[in-house]
């Protein structure tokens, strides 16, 4: 059985594979862009048209990149049998929700989506090992 446990936000996933006396770690980075509201026009009146272009074509920028690293995951993570995915705000729900949509198979692997906060490499490989000794004991 492989087990794969994903920390995962904006910026990063680690992936974490667990076997039975070690784990290895792989890092992924996001490449996804920060933005920063600007005014659209130049004039003081705030809501002008341009500010909602700005945003628009900001997050259809965003939603491309989103896509684009949930790709590179998800292509080193389809050969494991059981998945747990990890992380702050809702990027975790949003992979989780890309797996299910358009990547099914992989999609129906998934165990768990649960929130957990900025952690070390070392912290996030014990909640990842742990969990699935959980996981093992409760299907034994």
């Amino acid at each position: 059985m492989k087990y794969i446990g994903i920390w995962i936000d904006k910026e990063k996933a680690h992936i974490i594979s667990v076997k039975e006396d070690s784990e290895d770690m792989t890092t992924i980075l996001s490449e996804i862009e920060n933005f920063r509201i600007h005014g659209g026009s130049g004039t003081r009146l705030k809501g002008g048209p341009q500010d909602v272009v700005q945003d628009s074509k900001y997050l259809e920028r965003e939603k491309h990149q989103f896509k684009a690293y949930f790709k590179k995951i998800a292509l080193l993570i389809k050969d494991a049998d059981r998945i747990v995915i990890y992380g702050p705000a809702e990027t975790g729900e949003k992979f989780n929700k890309e797996l299910t949509t358009n990547y099914k198979d992989i999609g129906e692997k998934v165990k768990d989506v649960l929130k957990a906060d900025s952690m070390t490499d070392n912290q996030t490989k014990a909640l990842i090992r742990s969990y699935f000794k959980k996981d093992q004991q409760r299907i034994h």
